[in-house]
């Protein structure tokens, strides 16, 4: 299996490449991000290992660079923070692990492992359905280029609409994955929020992208419109 790394501290560098090369790795190194940039395009890697603090181009921008050219390849963050904010904004932006330093070697591995079995399967940062675009680390949402303000509840349903697009959800589905720490509520209440999302996402522009389907729950139209 080939593996980047982008690391530009030089002694964590070769550490990295030996380790790895131990472990069965053929392991290609970049010293900042543009160079990672561009060998992530040149190869197709199995998984990178990329590094926030880098010179010329940093972790976050070389992860939301390579996630917007749709290239899918398993990215592992390494970071010095610890900060919750810090691992939130790395997945957030399309990396699918991270570890902090100083870390294990073995459970480097294993987590390689287990990015490489999970494959480049498309994973966008920003989710799309026809012009209605959501983003859920920003918590924004935009329809044929107008913003959306929507409340926390709303945005919310309709992620989950959004990423069980083209399914049929049901009223309790959609109660346990949105209000999941409220039971007790009447089922109703997805009616009233889904009207709330109509006429902020549908009536402006004309459109019908929630469908209901009698008997059964909610679809978010594949089509968007």
């Amino acid at each position: 299996m080939r593996v980047l790394v982008v690391e530009d501290h030089p002694t964590l560098g070769r550490a990295l490449i030996h380790g790895l090369t131990i472990e069965g790795f053929a392991v290609d190194l970049a010293t900042d991000g543009e160079e990672g940039l561009h060998k992530a395009g040149e190869t197709a890697y199995d998984a990178i290992v990329l590094d926030i603090m880098l010179p010329r181009l940093n972790g976050y921008d070389v992860c939301r660079r390579l996630r917007a050219a749709e290239d899918w390849t398993p990215v592992l963050m390494l970071t010095a923070k610890d900060g919750e904010y810090d691992e939130a904004d790395g997945l957030d932006i399309g990396a699918d692990d991270y570890l902090t330093k100083p870390f294990s070697y073995v459970v480097l591995t294993a987590r390689l492992h287990a990015l490489i079995r999970r494959g480049c399967s498309p994973r966008p940062a920003i989710l799309r359905v026809g012009d209605l675009l959501l983003d859920p680390g920003g918590r924004t949402c935009v329809r044929a280029g107008t913003p959306i303000e929507l409340t926390t509840r709303e945005f919310s349903l309709l992620e989950y609409l959004v990423r069980h697009e083209g399914q049929v959800v049901s009223k309790q589905e959609i109660l346990t994955h949105v209000w999941a720490e409220h039971f007790d509520l009447d089922p109703n209440v997805v009616e009233v929020y889904i009207g709330y999302l109509r006429r902020k996402i549908d009536a402006p522009f004309e459109a019908r992208s929630i469908e209901t389907v009698r008997g059964a729950g909610y679809r978010l139209a594949a089509s968007g419109g």
